[in-house]
């Protein structure tokens, strides 16, 4: 595959079960049918949350790549807002894909999931049942839900199953969710709240800043399923090229069930980088991981 250091960028939709989710394509200019790249976000964020960093990455690699926001979320619509539900978020995923299989002037044949932290665990679980997909990138992912709710202080584990609870009951009743922070303090009562989660997800943000302050919840009842989700036990199923990324210091994603998950998917290429959960996204990791996974499709799938 050429590469390229032009493309072009323009807003789409695609509908995921009768709601419209918002996505940016990005072509790169001067390659014939190239490789598309479908992309998003993590637990509870949104696509402009420097997914556009990665994507002119891809684009001036000469891959063409769709970044959408999930049904309740970002750019999307749906309602409740940012409501977060795996089998929802799968439906998405599923969507995006046909999606990027129905474009004109991209080869249709190599299409390649992304995914990071908790849509990394998605594109692992896409991967095991979508044996068309050309590859799979999967970079610091969420595995196993047991392992993600044993990082957390008992405490904070026991507040947010109460806030879970309050939520469910909400949502039974037909009332509106009840909502918790998807990023805080140590001490917050919020989803993930790793010493270094705040500052670096403040990074993550900058320019969109009062976006994500009022788009950083996220309805408490996940915190009642978190436990059930573990995609790492269908990794075994997956026949894509599989690029896994490992940040050594995550105490998010724990990284021996990482490790051991990625071992389990077969020919996976494992990497590992000697930083925290959130920091491959920003320098100085940034350009070596989003490096090697340029240099794992363009060898994959390019």
């Amino acid at each position: 595959m050429s590469t390229t250091s032009t493309y072009t960028r323009h807003d789409t939709t695609f509908d995921s079960h009768g709601t419209s989710c918002a996505a940016w394509l990005y072509r790169p200019e001067g390659v014939v049918a190239p490789p598309v790249i479908v992309m998003a976000h993590g637990f509870g964020a949104i696509r402009v949350m420097r997914l556009d960093a990665y994507a002119e990455r891809f684009a001036a690699a000469g891959f063409a790549v769709l970044v959408f926001d999930y049904r309740g979320f970002g750019d999307s619509d749906g309602q409740p807002r940012n409501v977060l539900s795996v089998p929802m978020q799968h439906e998405d995923w599923r969507a995006a894909v046909a999606y990027a299989r129905s474009l004109s002037g991209v080869d249709t044949t190599r299409v390649v999931a992304w995914g990071t932290s908790f849509s990394g665990g998605h594109v692992l679980h896409l991967a095991a049942e979508d044996h068309d997909l050309a590859a799979v990138v999967a970079q610091v992912p969420h595995v196993s839900g047991l392992a993600a709710v044993r990082s957390s202080p008992i405490r904070l584990a026991i507040q947010l199953a109460r806030a879970g609870l309050r939520d469910a009951i909400r949502a039974a009743f037909g009332r509106s969710p009840y909502r918790v922070p998807a990023v805080g303090k140590p001490g917050d009562v919020a989803m993930m709240t790793s010493p270094d989660a705040w500052p670096l997800v403040q990074r993550l943000a900058a320019g969109h800043r009062d976006r994500f302050e009022r788009e950083n919840i996220v309805a408490a009842r996940i915190a009642l399923l978190m436990a059930l989700y573990s995609p790492g036990r269908r990794a075994r199923r997956i026949t894509s090229p599989a690029l896994v990324q490992v940040a050594l210091q995550d105490v998010v994603t724990p990284v021996k069930v990482a490790m051991n998950a990625a071992k389990r998917i077969p020919g996976a290429e494992i990497k590992t980088y000697d930083c925290s959960h959130f920091e491959p996204y920003l320098d100085p990791y940034f350009d070596t991981v989003v490096g090697d996974q340029i240099d794992f499709l363009t060898r994959t799938v390019g």
